[in-house]
């Protein structure tokens, strides 16, 4: 369940990874662009997934037609606008939105930082619109496209270095491991970003290891492997390292056999700083209320469990104590 008297947080989202199948459609109409259907239903089995896939790369085989249409900067500003919409719709009070400037471009040879700028600029119009609703961005570096390319898309991230909070470490982690990034991620740190890494998902807990010590990670993407490492659960619990726990998304990419055995239910037991949240709804068609209400229950969680994940999303935000307080008085009021 969802507790009313704390924010609803989702500290996991990929902007990229959750554009609408009827914006795919009316984009690739606008530019000409090919899909392998023409209406919802027939697009739908071709993006989103209900069941789990064969693995994290078939999942992530997905992506394909919908980054296909972001043909120009006005694509990515509309999606990045449609993405606070839909999580103000879900009655998300704060969301950090993350995505991958690189990854976005590369379809249509975009200016990475034109597209950074089409994102920033989309999300700041759709919170003037709607008002009721905190966001802020995270940068990614997708790690499948190698060093060098990471470096021109922290580049690209960090022309616009004040409206970013924090930069992330995604894509291929078996075969690109956190330590070929050391450099891209002490001039984050040095630009004052919080720091995420994806790791322990599709690779072991030494990932996670090299995450936190290499990287300076205050929290860990999906984190599914941690168990197996008891010094490791030790350590992130004396330090505060959050969890970005996405329960169906873990489920559709085969990384967890059901919800029942997924680790979450554990680590809140043990204390960890552990949350919930949505991952690519674009894919995994969840809401984040789906995820408390639904997804969690099915994982063992109790009404308990999930104000836990919603206290733990607070604490590890990536907002200052000042803004935690706000966002936390302002849920008390309306409560």
């Amino acid at each position: 369940m969802i507790h009313g008297d704390l924010p609803l947080i989702d500290l996991h989202r990929h902007l990229d990874g959750n554009v609408r199948l009827s914006t795919i459609l009316d984009l690739a109409r606008q530019h000409n662009l090919p899909l392998p259907a023409d209406n919802l239903d027939d697009l739908r089995p071709h993006i989103q997934v209900s069941e789990p896939q064969t693995d994290i790369m078939a999942y992530f085989q997905k992506f394909t037609w919908m980054v296909s249409i972001f043909a120009d900067e006005d694509a990515c500003h509309r999606v990045a606008y449609e993405n606070v919409v839909d999580a103000r719709t879900e009655g998300i009070d704060y969301i950090e939105l993350r995505f991958s400037p690189w990854f976005m471009a590369e379809p249509h040879g975009l200016d990475p930082a034109a597209v950074v700028g089409a994102v920033v600029e989309g999300v700041r119009a759709a919170v003037r619109h709607l008002g009721d609703i905190q966001v802020n961005l995270l940068g990614i570096i997708s790690r499948t496209y190698g060093v060098e390319i990471g470096y021109q898309e922290l580049d690209a991230l960090l022309a616009y270095q004040d409206d970013i909070v924090g930069l992330d470490l995604a894509g291929d982690e078996v075969n690109f491991p956190a330590e070929w990034f050391i450099p891209h991620f002490k001039k984050a740190r040095n630009a004052g970003w919080g720091i995420t890494v994806h790791a322990g998902e599709s690779a072991g807990t030494e990932s996670i290891w090299r995450s936190i010590r290499d990287l300076g990670a205050a929290r860990i993407g999906h984190a599914v492997c941690l168990l197996e490492d008891p010094a490791l659960v030790d350590h992130m619990l004396a330090e505060r390292i959050g969890i970005e726990a996405n329960l169906t998304s873990n489920w559709h990419t085969n990384t967890v056999a059901s919800y029942a055995e997924h680790p979450l239910k554990a680590w809140l037991d043990l204390g960890l700083l552990a949350t919930i949240n949505t991952d690519d709804p674009g894919i995994s068609p969840v809401t984040l209320r789906e995820e408390f209400e639904v997804a969690a229950p099915a994982a063992g969680l109790t009404a308990e469990d999930t104000r836990k994940a919603q206290a733990n999303a607070l604490e590890v935000a990536f907002l200052s104590d000042a803004e935690k307080q706000a966002l936390l008085a302002k849920k008390s009021r309306t409560d």
